[in-house]
């Protein structure tokens, strides 16, 4: 947190004070006693009568009696008051006294411990048990809260204390990642309401643009800001209760309002009274613009030549609702309104193609070997899929222990292209995660371009988590840094000309000129011909790495020289899953980086 008090209450808590202000430097200390960088304080009790509202949190140092007798007298609600942390002078125990998960004083508490070395101390119980905050969640989000109880203490009290819970999901962000990926094991997870038997669970939790009025148990929903709304209107519409009008026909279909993300309108109608009325009574939304010319592409279902004649486009709404969700598609198609004579408008509503919950395939990078090596979100992708299809052989089967219970997990090995797209594209249409994982980095000699031409003829939602490359990890395992000041600045990603043929600008040859440190894939069975190229430009002696099965345990990696590559490659008969490297840059330890020289020490001066 940037505005932070820090409270000393005494001298020998001053270093302590001071390492904070070194990690948080827009905080600012104060104390009844006169230090250097210390502003000065009449007493404490004024001071937090005085600023009690101007901080956002507040850490003292000292005595925690002293610090709860300072806050007692101005503690009013946990959702207003600032976050209280205390930390005895002598460091060892960072203690979230007040405001925890909501006022954000346990996050900073577990900060302070991590920077100062102590031990955190924090009794939220939801924090302690490692489950969700629910009464956060929204704020961390995005998303808007509400509950069908009084009290929302009462499905909070269901919740930490681990009554059976349904998760309900209609749409896909960053949110709903996270619980998948921390779902609690008295919480099961539904995509659709019509799954839920609710007389098996005591609590309900929907994040979801809908709403379900009739739900008999206690619940809790958070909204997503998923939808867009398109208007079109007759010039100079009155405005006057239009705006109510729109919101009630939403609740008549069951969709909060607090869902709508922005309105959407065509050029021709910006200037409209209405649109800012809507805007104003939708939360302040921010308004899309198009041109006729950009709603002239959409394909909409209830085209209009009156319109066209006004605005040379056949669709205002239902276009415009369409282009602001990215081609997602309509959940209230055009609805025309006319509350007086002469004022005639209409209004169409999409959701998020971004937010959809639809199939999804994530092209996952399984990096060089190591299953520890995978990113961490990759990782999360893993334990999320419902089906997971790896390159056989390529990537170690332990990557798939990550998947989770009732996965479908299978090898590629044995497919051709129109399978693998076959059996991803199945899981596919009915909604599900597919996750396609590949060895090192999916873009370096992944094969995956043939497969995202299929997903994008057929329109599907696909994305690419980037992974390790083997040459990372030959740098790593080589203890090499590949980039040697004012030897070697470029590293070279390529492969020899056999079965595949190269272009002929990037011939090894011609790419040796330069002497860059070259990291040649997929080669090792014409080690013979790479050799002999590399020799046109590089010196015989020139080191030299054969590295077979990078980070995996049958990992085998071979030192010598540019003139005795191909035996180094023959005489240990390796031909697969292995990466030559050639350079000067490896093993060498000559080079110092300008970055340490004499005049950049500034840097790294407190």
């Amino acid at each position: 947190m940037e505005n932070t008090a820090i409270i000393l209450i005494s001298e020998v808590g001053l270093p302590l004070a001071e390492t904070i202000k070194r990690d948080y430097p827009e905080a600012k200390i104060f104390s009844k006693n006169k230090f250097d960088g210390v502003e000065e304080i009449d007493s404490i009790s004024e001071f937090l009568k005085e600023n009690h509202s101007k901080y956002d949190a507040y850490i003292f140092i000292g005595a925690m009696g002293i610090c709860i007798r300072s806050i007692a007298p101005y503690v009013t609600h946990k959702y207003s008051d600032p976050a209280i942390i205390n930390i005895d002078s002598t460091g060892k125990f960072v203690i979230s006294v007040m405001s925890g998960h909501v006022g954000g004083a346990n996050a900073l508490t577990k900060d302070l411990a991590l920077l100062l070395g102590a031990t955190p101390v924090i009794t939220t119980q939801s924090d302690n048990l490692n489950v969700w905050s629910l009464d956060i969640l929204g704020e961390r989000f995005g998303w808007k809260t509400q509950t069908n109880c009084s009290n929302f203490n009462e499905p909070l009290t269901l919740f930490v204390n681990g009554k059976k819970t349904a998760l309900l999901l209609e749409c896909r962000d960053k949110g709903t990642a996270y619980l998948e990926q921390n779902l609690p094991n008295y919480t099961t997870v539904f995509y659709k309401f019509e799954d839920i038997n609710l007389a098996d669970f005591e609590l309900l939790l929907l994040v979801s643009p809908f709403l379900y009025p009739d739900v008999a148990i206690p619940c809790i929903q958070y909204i997503p800001k998923v939808l867009h709304l398109g208007v079109g209107c007759r010039r100079q519409c009155k405005k006057e209760g239009i705006a109510d009008y729109v919101e009630n026909e939403l609740r008549k279909q069951n969709i909060s309002a607090d869902a709508i993300a922005d309105l959407s309108t065509i050029t021709l109608k910006k200037d409209e009274p209405l649109m800012a009325e809507i805007q104003t009574h939708f939360g302040d939304i921010p308004m899309n613009i198009y041109t006729s010319e950009d709603l002239q592409k959409i394909d909409v279902p209830n085209p209009s030549e009156k319109v066209k004649q006004v605005t040379q486009s056949v669709s205002v709404s239902e276009a415009s609702a369409i282009a602001s969700a990215e081609g997602g598609p309509l959940i209230i198609e055009k609805q025309k309104g006319k509350l007086s004579e002469g004022n005639d408008f209409t209004f169409a509503v999409a959701f998020s193609q971004r937010y959809i919950r639809q199939g999804h395939v994530e092209i996952v990078g399984a990096g060089p070997g190591d299953p520890e090596l995978v990113s961490v979100k990759g990782k999360h992708f893993l334990e999320m899929a419902d089906l997971i299809l790896y390159a056989g052989s390529l990537v170690p089967k332990e990557l798939t222990y990550y998947a989770k219970d009732g996965a479908t997990v299978r090898s590629s090995a044995d497919m051709d292209l129109e399978e693998q797209f076959q059996t991803m594209k199945t899981f596919y249409d009915k909604g599900l995660l597919v996750v396609r994982l590949h060895t090192g980095d999916p873009c370096i000699y992944g094969a995956i371009q043939e497969q995202m031409a299929y997903f994008d003829e057929y329109n599907m939602s696909y994305h690419i988590t980037p992974g390790i490359s083997s040459f990372q990890a030959a740098a790593a395992e080589l203890k090499s840094q590949f980039t040697i000041p004012e030897k070697v600045q470029t590293i070279i990603l390529t492969r020899g000309s056999g079965r595949t043929p190269m272009p002929e600008k990037e011939q090894l040859a011609k790419l040796a000129k330069s002497q860059s440190t070259m990291c040649i894939y997929l080669s090792a069975g014409i080690a013979e011909k790479v050799q002999q190229e590399l020799l046109e430009h590089y010196p015989p002696t020139t080191p030299v790495a054969v590295c077979y099965k990078l980070t995996w345990k049958e990992q085998k990696i071979f030192r010598g020289t540019l003139e005795n590559l191909a035996k180094l490659v023959n005489d240990n008969n390796l031909k697969l899953t292995t990466l030559m490297v050639v350079g000067v840059a490896i093993d060498n330890r000559k080079g110092l980086s300008r970055l340490y020289a004499h005049e950049f020490k500034h840097i790294f001066r407190k």
